[in-house]
């Protein structure tokens, strides 16, 4: 842990804490901030339950939270983390690139993530960025967000091309406030035919609930 002078010294510096159970990389870690002019390392902890115990009442700006730990993953860490301090910015520092882990930490509360390859100095120039307001990630997190959003674009497209005329004249309807015995009334048909319609859209659409299927249809 650090020290109280280390503590005061660092006022004025951008306030890290480390969440990592590999001992090398954390104190390596721990090092790297405190050896650079404007940052400083406020906090180190080998385990997601430490850190939840402690950090708290240091306030820092940056995490840096590791994502395979004994016990609590780092992922149910930031979750819980943003709870706590929902203003702290959350950077996963990881070995995984895969998407199950980095669309987790992203819906966790996570605003930036990164490779542990990633360089010293690309890492803190990271954590200026991310105090700043952006999201860094490393090029291949990047690239797999895009290639995701694209395909949900596509499957997003073929959805919609599957509504009939009526059912998108029924979402129009609903999108405008009408309810269903109003737009019965406008297209000459019951409520309960209105209903089925909309059954089917959410069918078609894979959603649950009336804002759902509008915001699809609306996006494309």
């Amino acid at each position: 842990m650090l020290e109280k002078d280390q503590l005061t010294e660092a006022a004025g510096n951008v306030h890290i804490a480390i969440v990592d159970d590999n001992d090398t990389i954390r104190e390596g870690l721990v090092e790297l901030i405190n050896a650079s002019d404007g940052y400083s390392c406020i906090g180190a902890y080998r385990s997601a339950e430490a850190a939840l115990a402690e950090i708290a009442g240091k306030r820092p700006d940056v995490i840096l939270m590791d994502i395979n730990m004994p016990g609590m993953s780092g992922i149910e860490c930031t979750r819980r983390m943003k709870s706590l301090l929902p203003h702290v910015q959350i950077m996963m520092l990881t070995v995984y690139e895969n998407d199950e882990h980095v669309f987790s930490a992203l819906k966790a509360g996570a605003t930036g993530y990164l490779v542990k390859r990633t360089t010293p100095d690309k890492l803190l120039a990271a954590i200026t960025e991310l105090r700043e307001g952006g999201s860094p990630m490393s090029a291949e997190i990047a690239r797999k967000i895009v290639q995701t959003f694209h395909d949900q674009q596509a499957v997003s497209a073929q959805e919609t091309e599957t509504l009939t005329k009526r059912e998108r004249e029924i979402l129009g309807y609903l999108a405008k406030g009408l309810r269903y015995k109003e737009i019965a009334e406008k297209l000459f048909i019951s409520a309960s035919t209105v209903r089925t319609h909309i059954h089917k859209v959410y069918e078609k659409l894979h959603v649950r609930s009336k804002s759902e299927a509008i915001l699809k249809v609306l996006r494309r």
